[in-house]
């Protein structure tokens, strides 16, 4: 099998590529160039480049290098900005993973011949009742099934995940026996493209304008102020300006009044969250599953109806622009994207 391997150069891609090599498969790397301003962390550094074309002159493969830069900023970027502009809280990595990875990055693959795309993410692909499952990574504190949701039968059918039955400590093992560079390599920050040196407040507000805002109680009255409403998100407890009393969290965010209502702690939960942008990985599923709301949470018994989550229990609000993925067992059958509850 011809596969094109996505190496980040980071050490799960690196050991993709090995692994892929020991089954005998016929592997070119592939690096793809996403951003193009300055980078210190994630997958898009010069160093990253680097690292994932010493990899493969290790590894004695091909390696290439994609230029999407255009696409990652009109996909990825401008929508990030966006989002944080009308008060929602995105997830760039699963854009990326929508549009690059699994949609641009699998085209440019079938266009060339291969037969199949493999990444380092740690979750597992498997064949069952006629159709391709996706499962949890067999490290659970490692998964990445999360950031994989929006996957159908076609991608699936096309990628490869080597590293999904391995622990991260068995990958880090394998390169260092292989002699990898990257077999100590720290891990990547999700956002790649915000300079950990300078955070998210810097890079938003050279893009668009940040307003101060005012932090109302559930009865509307003014406690506090902030000097970014879009950086706030939906349970946010610091960096509001309330002073004093039993801590207060962010129920909801409304750029367009430039107001953060805040309440106690019972006021964070609700028993449901409304999706937007549905997607299955095969077919629809209603009733019973589990609801994982953060990309490092655990999955909550819940039941799907419609377009609505119900949580089997109170749960803490879902901030808007979050993914919200669904589960049965290890399985992931869908998900989609938490819009605002007009009812702070």
């Amino acid at each position: 099998m011809r596969v094109l391997t996505a190496m980040s150069g980071g050490v799960d891609s690196s050991v993709a590529a090995a692994l892929l090599l020991e089954e005998g498969h016929d592997v070119v790397g592939v690096t793809m160039k996403l951003w193009g301003g300055a980078s210190d962390s994630g997958c898009c550094s010069v160093g990253d480049v680097e690292d994932a074309r010493r990899v493969a002159q290790q590894l004695g493969v091909d390696h290439w290098v994609f230029n999407f830069s255009d696409e990652f900023d009109e996909r990825v970027v401008a929508p990030y900005v966006a989002e944080h502009a009308a008060g929602r809280t995105p997830n760039p990595c699963i854009e990326c993973n929508r549009h690059l990875k699994f949609d641009r990055l699998l085209e440019r693959a079938g266009a060339l011949g291969f037969d199949a795309v493999a990444t380092g993410h740690h979750a597992r692909v498997v064949e069952r009742d006629g159709g391709h499952r996706l499962l949890r990574g067999a490290d659970r504190a490692k998964d990445q099934s999360y950031v994989l949701y929006v996957l159908g039968q076609q991608q699936l059918a096309s990628i490869r995940l080597p590293v999904g039955e391995m622990t991260k400590a068995d990958v880090r093992a394998r390169a260092a026996a292989l002699g990898l560079r990257t077999a100590a390599k720290a891990e990547s920050q999700d956002a790649c493209f915000v300079l950990a040196s300078a955070g998210r407040r810097t890079f938003l507000s050279e893009r668009i304008p940040l307003h101060a805002g005012r932090v109302v109680d559930t009865s509307g009255d003014v406690v506090g102020g902030v000097d970014a409403v879009e950086l706030v998100t939906v349970g946010q407890r610091r960096g509001l300006g309330v002073a004093g009393g039993p801590p207060r969290y962010a129920i909801d965010v409304d750029t367009a009044r430039a107001v953060i209502t805040v309440g106690r702690g019972h006021d964070l939960l609700t028993d449901h969250v409304r999706l937007a942008g549905l997607t299955w990985v095969d077919e629809s599923v209603s009733g019973a599953v589990n609801a994982q709301c953060r990309a490092h949470g655990d999955a909550v018994a819940a039941r799907v109806d419609g377009d609505v989550v119900w949580f089997d229990e109170p749960h803490g609000r879902v901030a808007p622009g979050q993914s919200v993925v669904l589960y049965r067992g290890d399985e992931v059958v869908g998900g989609g994207i938490a819009v605002r509850d007009p009812r702070p």
